[in-house]
């Protein structure tokens, strides 16, 4: 940070009202980006399993795009949580996005040249952009205060639902766009991705100054040097909780897993039942619509009854909707509509939740990198996810699938409630 920018910087740590100010400021910029992101989001998620059938010729790999943008998406967590914790969350925010587009761009070529290797390499490039949308979460609450932070998180998710939703239900005309130019079809919902996540990337590295991490870290400074003055001094290090962090990332991981997994398959279940790209898209925009659209009620009761009553929350409506996707009739378009908005809503209560327990966990001088950390861990569980999910129904079912996915929603529930407990063993001794 050069003098400039630390004149800047120190104005907002002086005073509340001006932090505040910056707060309010700081979720428009944040809103702004998370539309354009949004509508980079939805096309891996609504074409890549269609595009790995097409080009590898069965259904055993269709997990396979999936896999690589979210092993892509961990390593990009990791790479903008180190920027971030450095830099300031301009900096790693626009990084990942830009690079999103950027592996966009090389889709579109990998699917015009009909390049096999390409198209892996461009989808792990691609990844950058999921793991930067989920991270641009956490800008929103480097500002706010204990009774803000769920909230913060959920504004910027919903403003994620404009652009998500609205991408699966573009799959259609962007192919037409794609044939005008003749192109592959399922190469135009990359088109709109390219596009969305380069406008992404370029918002909040234009708008988003001075920095919210920076100015926070400003402030902790401060803090800690009136606490040494005051003659309070207190190690920083022994404010993190490593209890909250660890569960916090088994709610982020095991939610993410689940949803990841039904998700990636669906299209592939919906298309084997006869099912048109458009009634594909229709679904899969319900389901996105599912996991943003509900996020600032979701952040108001993460804030108001508790992170440890939406965990649970969480872990039971997942269970519901793999037990909905397992019985679904597969060309039954109400119910794998019901299935994945069950799915998409408990994985709503899940990143919230988990969100603001990692946030509660740790202190402000290590939470950008603790933050890209588990990130990480969340992609390679939605990778492995991904991946295997293709297996699973390749050599057993789509119900298998969902009967799995309940399983694993289950664990949730004793596992948040055990650390409740042992939480409240250690504050008693």
């Amino acid at each position: 940070m050069n003098y400039k920018d630390s004149a800047v910087v120190n104005q907002y740590v002086q005073t509340t009202e001006a932090q505040q100010k910056l707060y309010k400021r700081t979720l428009i910029i944040v809103l702004m980006s998370q539309i354009f992101g949004g509508a980079g989001l939805a096309a891996g998620i609504t074409v890549g399993a269609l595009l790995a059938k097409d080009v590898l010729g069965t259904e055993s790999f269709a997990g396979l795009p999936a896999a690589l943008f979210t092993l892509g998406s961990a390593l990009a967590a990791f790479i903008v949580g180190q920027l971030s914790q450095r830099f300031g969350r301009r900096y790693g925010l626009s990084f990942g996005f830009i690079a999103g587009g950027i592996g966009a761009i090389g889709v579109i070529i990998a699917a015009n040249i009909n390049s096999v290797a390409l198209l892996f390499i461009a989808l792990f490039v691609y990844g950058a952009g999921t793991s930067t949308n989920l991270q641009a979460r956490y800008a929103g609450t480097d500002l706010a205060n204990e009774k803000q932070r769920a909230t913060a998180t959920s504004i910027a998710m919903v403003a994620t639902t404009f652009g998500a939703v609205a991408g699966p239900n573009l799959v259609t005309p962007m192919g037409k766009v794609a044939e005008a130019i003749s192109m592959p079809s399922l190469a135009g919902p990359f088109i709109l991705a390219a596009i969305a996540y380069i406008l992404a990337g370029l918002t909040l590295f234009i708008f988003l100054r001075p920095d919210p991490l920076l100015v926070a870290k400003a402030i902790a400074a401060k803090q800690q040097e009136q606490h040494k003055v005051a003659g309070k001094a207190r190690s920083v290090q022994s404010e993190v909780n490593r209890l909250g962090v660890f569960v916090g990332a088994l709610v982020l991981v095991l939610s993410h897993v689940i949803m990841v997994a039904i998700m990636t398959m669906t299209p592939i279940h919906m298309q084997g039942h006869g099912s048109s790209l458009s009634a594909i898209g229709m679904v899969i925009g319900l389901h996105v619509a599912a996991m943003y659209l509900p996020s600032l009620g979701t952040g108001l009761l993460v804030d108001k009854i508790g992170r440890t009553f939406i965990v649970i929350a969480s872990g039971v409506t997942l269970a519901v909707a793999g037990l909905v996707a397992a019985f679904a009739p597969g060309d039954s378009l109400f119910w794998l509509s019901i299935a994945l908005m069950l799915l998409g809503l408990g994985w709503n209560f899940g990143l919230i939740s988990g969100t603001a327990i990692i946030i509660d966990s740790t202190t402000i001088n290590n939470r950008a990198k603790t933050q890209g950390s588990v990130d990480v861990t969340v992609a390679l569980g939605g990778s492995a996810g991904s991946l295997l999910s293709g297996v699973v129904v390749a050599y057993s079912s789509y119900a298998m699938l969902g009967f799995i996915g309940l399983c694993l929603a289950l664990l949730l529930v004793p596992v948040v409630i055990w650390a409740r407990i042992k939480q409240k063993n250690n504050m008693a001794i």
